[in-house]
């Protein structure tokens, strides 16, 4: 696919609903004290190709970033997965490349780790990956079933996948025909769990282990919404500026959104929306490592990564 073309399909996505240096040693009074200083962590990294959903893996201490590499909705095989340390710094920009291995990917776009598999949504299939060798291990159709799969969550009882409803409008652009859905897997089955259009093109979804519940975030709407499994309500959190995309829950009342509408990092708080992070355009699928207490943001039109901290909770 040209590059133009490319640029055109995921720009029209976007408006159809809406490395680091290290730091120097420090001077040693003696020369059996002198050691070198950590390198500094890199606030960003270039070099991807439409990243849409970054993961963190605290066991291996390493982030899995997820390539879309073209048209999000085409299945054109050439999606991939790059790894980074966990400083953030580069380790294989093409860990998991489709075409290569027994691989398929066309275009991935959130991930979720359950044991040693690193689950993958890709257009209309759920794919899973050995998170350590990178190795194919699980492929999940749901071909006539979900349209855009877009976000993975992983729940008490099982791993729970958003679907977009986007497609292509014939026209080289994207459209939102719907509908707009929420799947779950458990083992190598999926099912759908919920279907309805107040969900709004659902986008980032989480786990809210305090409520027992789930909050989605709307592409195509204002409204963060709690849904419980099992259940066809849906109850309103809190609104944002729109074309919400990550969704990540930190714990003690607060939980961090992405805004496309005004390429902000928020965080939700008390019911209280508050920008923690600006000039982030296309800020896609953000993970977080507490160990650190970094979050990475994907920037899918900007081809790079950037990192910031996590604010500290308030009382």
């Amino acid at each position: 696919m040209h590059v133009r073309h490319t640029t055109i399909a995921l720009l029209a996505f976007a408006l159809a609903v809406g490395c680091g240096r290290e730091k120097a040693p420090a001077p040693a009074a003696a020369a059996d004290s002198a050691a070198p200083a950590p390198a500094a962590m890199p606030d960003k990294v270039e070099g991807f190709k439409h990243p849409e959903s970054a993961r963190y893996d605290a066991e291996l201490d390493v982030w899995y970033v997820s390539n879309i590499n073209g048209d999000p909705s085409a299945k054109d095989g050439n999606g991939y997965i790059s790894r980074l340390k966990g400083d953030g710094s580069p380790d294989s920009m093409e860990f998991i490349v489709g075409g290569k291995d027994s691989v398929t990917l066309n275009g991935p776009k959130g991930m979720a780790i359950v044991g040693d598999t690193l689950w993958v949504a890709d257009i209309d299939v759920i794919r899973g990956f050995n998170r350590k060798t990178g190795a194919p291990v699980a492929s999940v159709s749901l071909e006539g079933k979900a349209k855009f799969l877009n976000d993975v969550g992983v729940g008490p009882d099982g791993v729970y996948i958003t679907d977009s409803g986007f497609g292509s409008d014939g026209k080289g652009g994207m459209a939102h025909p719907g509908p707009d859905q929420i799947f779950k897997l458990s083992g190598h089955t999926a099912t759908l769990a919920l279907k309805s259009p107040a969900l709004a093109a659902p986008n980032g979804i989480a786990w809210d282990s305090a409520g027992r519940r789930f909050l989605v975030g709307p592409f195509a709407g204002k409204t963060v919404q709690a849904w419980t499994p099992g259940s066809s309500r849906l109850s309103p959190v809190a609104d944002t500026p729109g074309q919400v995309d990550g969704v990540e829950v930190l714990g003690q009342d607060r939980v961090l959104l992405t805004s496309w509408t005004d390429s902000t990092l928020d965080i939700l708080q008390g019911g209280t929306l508050t920008p923690v992070g600006g000039k982030l355009p296309s800020p896609a699928d953000i993970g977080v490592d507490t160990k650190r207490g970094r979050v990475a943001i994907p920037l899918l039109m900007e081809d790079r990564v950037e990192f910031r901290a996590i604010p500290q909770a308030t009382p």
